[in-house]
């Protein structure tokens, strides 16, 4: 996969650029930038080398439908602001548009195509449509990361027709990753949490000949609780579950990796209860676990300081309430006490995780957060994403 930073003549050059500007809009307002500004550099990049950029880019679930309310425009103003730059949003209908008269003259750097999923061909990856977005430009780079588990024409098609590059952000995104599947720094330690935990079977039973210990919190955690023979009263929980633990319990003990679940929990009996730390064993039929205790806490620090890499997808507890956001907290301390002392490389996924992290306001003090959602499950899943095959 060749990154567009080994490309050394890219001298006015027109640049197709894939991103993921799938923000958060709320009556046409950007409600957090996040994956805004982590592509800012890729476009800098860009501008310094003097090319001529056609940002590529969609919002929301337009289903092939031009629709007001999903509109690049707002982003097209916040990315303006950020880069002091003159950027045009084409509204018209890509099938009118040509190389020759996208760029007005030659003042005009960047030009943004409206939301590509206005167009039915997108997601169909219509080779016709893919032919079309190629006649655009001289090369195609792709630093959407997070869209690349999906085969649509701008992601994987284009890429039959143009010269095709990784963004610096992808790049980015696939080496941190591997440093947590392929090119691993061991001992390394996942901790993983999340409501399901059915949807995160394929990521554990992948993850598991690789790693040293798997940390399960969260919702998921409280199906183990219940398959070893304790109570979880109210708490949230997955039928049908037990085939699925059990699966993992034998395939760790084969593998030889560590399955580490609480020993001791916080409860409340509602989600803006009073906190109240129990042993497993003390659970009532009225409460709901909602936090990991601090006995637990204690073993998850312990695990951290011993491990050399971690991977951290999804929160202890139910962080949205401070009472029950204390186990999220006191391990994202420890990774980030670890990480200023360099003794760990640490990579961090998950919509709930990156929103914890960010209510710290510490995205810094992690060696990579991924934005990614779906990609980044996938990719830990060992699945291969069309995106990066076709940048291969």
């Amino acid at each position: 996969m060749r990154s567009i930073s080994e490309e050394s003549n890219l001298n006015n050059k027109k640049i197709l650029l894939r991103l993921d500007l799938n923000v958060p809009l709320k009556n046409g307002k950007i409600e957090d930038t996040t994956r805004i500004d982590k592509i800012l550099p890729t476009l800098k990049f860009l501008i310094n080398q003097n090319s001529r950029i056609i940002i590529l880019s969609h919002v929301g679930r337009p289903k092939g439908k031009q629709t007001d309310d999903l509109t690049l425009k707002p982003i097209c103003e916040d990315l303006s602001y950020k880069l002091n730059q003159n950027i045009k949003l084409v509204i018209e209908n890509l099938s009118q548009i040509n190389r020759d008269n996208l760029f007005e003259n030659n003042k005009e750097k960047i030009v943004m195509l409206e939301n590509i999923r206005f167009y039915s061909g997108e997601e169909k990856n219509d080779v016709e449509f893919a032919k079309h977005l190629s006649s655009l430009a001289d090369i195609y780079v792709n630093d959407a990361f997070s869209c690349s588990h999906r085969a649509h024409a701008s992601i994987y098609g284009i890429s039959n027709f143009l010269p095709s590059y990784a963004g610096l952000q992808l790049d980015l995104e696939v080496k941190a990753l591997k440093k947590i599947t392929s090119e691993i720094k061991k001992p390394i330690t996942c901790i993983i949490g999340g409501s399901k935990i059915s949807t995160k079977i394929n990521i554990i039973k992948n993850l598991i000949p690789k790693f040293d210990n798997i940390i399960i919190v969260g919702g998921m955690a409280n199906n183990i609780i219940k398959y070893m023979g304790y109570n979880i009263g109210k708490s949230l929980q997955e039928e049908n579950s037990d085939v699925i633990i059990k699966e993992i319990f034998s395939l760790s003990e084969k593998e030889n990796c560590k399955i580490i679940y609480p020993e001791d929990i916080v409860v409340g009996k509602e989600l803006n209860g009073i906190p109240q730390i129990k042993e497993l064993n003390k659970i009532t039929s009225d409460e709901m676990i909602l936090d990991i205790g601090p006995k637990t806490i204690q073993i998850v620090q312990n695990i951290i300081d011993y491990s050399n890499t971690i991977l951290w997808n999804g929160p202890a507890g139910y962080f949205e309430n401070p009472n029950f956001a204390n186990g999220s907290i006191k391990i994202a301390e420890k990774i980030i006490e670890n990480n200023k002392l360099d003794k760990i490389y640490s990579v961090v996924g998950g919509g709930d995780t990156v929103s914890l992290l960010n209510t710290l306001n510490a995205i810094d003090n992690f060696n990579f957060v991924s934005t990614a959602g779906g990609a980044f499950l996938e990719y830990l899943e060992g699945k291969e994403l069309p995106g990066i095959k076709a940048l291969n």
